[in-house]
């Protein structure tokens, strides 16, 4: 079988982007790419661990329930860049605490090792943990536009209504029971 049998025509190659079709034949397929816009999946796993820890899920759900991890992920990606140093140095030194006590990466900890972890870690680098804890307060309380409070869930637990929004249309500008 020569080279040129498997060899994709100019007008295949575009009709099969066209299509939406996959092109890893011709070495342009789509690589594999975390879910996330900033954090690597590794650094997800362990701020999931984290920001569950800081708002454990009980009769409501846990901060990464109500997509507090997007919210932070999207803000380190846009508004938020100024911290991104202090989330890799942070979640990479919470990594190495728990491996040095535990044994194992912050995720694969149960509930109360992870507690103790985050105790010690807000004694050790209070700074971090203060952003930590900040970020993860504002994606569980925050407007659901921005990636966290999973449809106003917070709000409701509060017993808050969702505020309107000026110049802009509601969350859910559509309310049960509207035709």
């Amino acid at each position: 079988m020569s080279s040129k049998d498997n060899a994709v025509s100019r007008r295949a190659f575009v009709a099969l982007t066209a299509l939406g079709g996959t092109l890893t034949a011709a070495g342009c397929g789509p690589q594999a790419q975390d879910a996330w816009e900033f954090l690597t999946s590794d650094q997800a796993r362990t701020l999931k661990a984290v920001c569950d820890t800081l708002i454990p899920e009980d009769d409501y759900p846990s901060a990464s329930q109500l997509g507090v991890l997007t919210y932070i992920d999207r803000q380190l990606a846009r508004h938020y860049r100024r911290h991104r140093d202090s989330y890799r140095d942070g979640l990479a030194a919470i990594d190495n605490l728990s491996r040095k006590l535990y044994g194992h990466d912050m995720a694969a900890l149960n509930a109360s090792q992870q507690a103790e972890l985050i105790e010690q870690f807000e004694r050790d680098q209070r700074k971090t943990f203060e952003l930590f804890r900040s970020h993860t307060l504002e994606g569980y309380y925050g407007a659901p536009r921005h990636g966290g409070n999973r449809d106003a869930t917070s709000w409701k637990m509060l017993q808050l209504d969702e505020p309107p929004l000026r110049g802009r249309a509601q969350y859910n500008p559509r309310k049960e029971g509207d035709a």
